[in-house]
């Protein structure tokens, strides 16, 4: 556990310092006010923080309940059609439909329905996660080999100890790789909503300043935006290592 932390700490030391070298390498190469370099840009965070802070806590509530909603709705329905032929039948074709349709389309409906507040966006994530987490779940349960749910009711298992002790745990790792990528696309959707219909948030934290052409606050926001990022894959990525420990028990 401590060599895994160790090895983890190091790859993000690593990282961060390719990436400031490239970053201070492009700023250089450029030579444009638009990009300033990671030792003008970085300090920002700090002296933005009052600011920043506030707009962080918000994106971060909004892509939190957002995820939390879609996941919670699409791996009950994603489990029953995986498994249910009859379900599937009737679900595919709107899955079909549905599932390639650009969500961030729908943003300006939201808003006519919902207001400006938190709603529109945090149900644009919630239905973009939605469909990612159902889909991958659905194939996910579909691929659970036949001879371990035959093996489960051979031992008198009912249709709940099946699921809970079969079905639901081989899913686990396809549905954090699932999360894992989402969060990239919750946060990438949280910045197109929060930049284009609302006054909260670290999208718009970050268009204000692109728009002020206060470039190194709006880096600042950048960064934060990028932490916000960080933090939700980690912690998807520590659920799953606690959640499917069977993994790695080796033989």
């Amino acid at each position: 556990m401590r060599k895994e932390f160790v090895r983890k700490a190091l790859g993000y030391v690593l990282a961060i310092v390719f990436i400031l070298a490239g970053w201070e390498l492009t700023a250089l190469a450029v030579n444009n006010a638009a990009l300033p370099g990671p030792f003008e840009a970085v300090p920002m965070v700090g002296l933005y923080f009052g600011d920043l802070w506030p707009a962080f806590l918000v994106s971060l509530y909004r892509v939190v309940v957002a995820m939390l909603i879609g996941t919670v709705l699409a791996i009950p329905l994603g489990l029953v059609c995986g498994r249910s032929p009859r379900v599937d039948a009737v679900f595919a074709p709107i899955l079909y439909f549905l599932y390639p349709l650009p969500k961030v389309v729908l943003l300006p409906v939201l808003v006519v329905l919902m207001g400006l507040a938190d709603a529109p966006k945090i149900a644009l994530i919630a239905l973009t996660i939605f469909f990612q987490v159902l889909v991958t779940v659905r194939d996910a349960a579909q691929s659970v080999p036949e001879e371990s749910v035959v093996s489960m009711r051979s031992l008198g298992a009912g249709r709940f100890d099946v699921y809970r002790h079969v079905i639901v745990p081989a899913t686990l790792p396809e549905l954090f790789t699932a999360l894992r990528i989402s969060s990239g696309t919750a946060v990438a959707i949280l910045f197109f909503a929060e930049s284009l219909a609302g006054s909260t948030g670290l999208g718009y934290f970050i268009v204000d300043a692109w728009a002020l052409l206060a470039y190194p606050k709006m880096f600042a926001g950048i960064i934060a935006m990028a932490l916000l990022g960080v933090i939700l894959y980690e912690l998807f990525d520590i659920a799953e290592r606690r959640l499917t420990r069977w993994r790695r028990v080796r033989s």
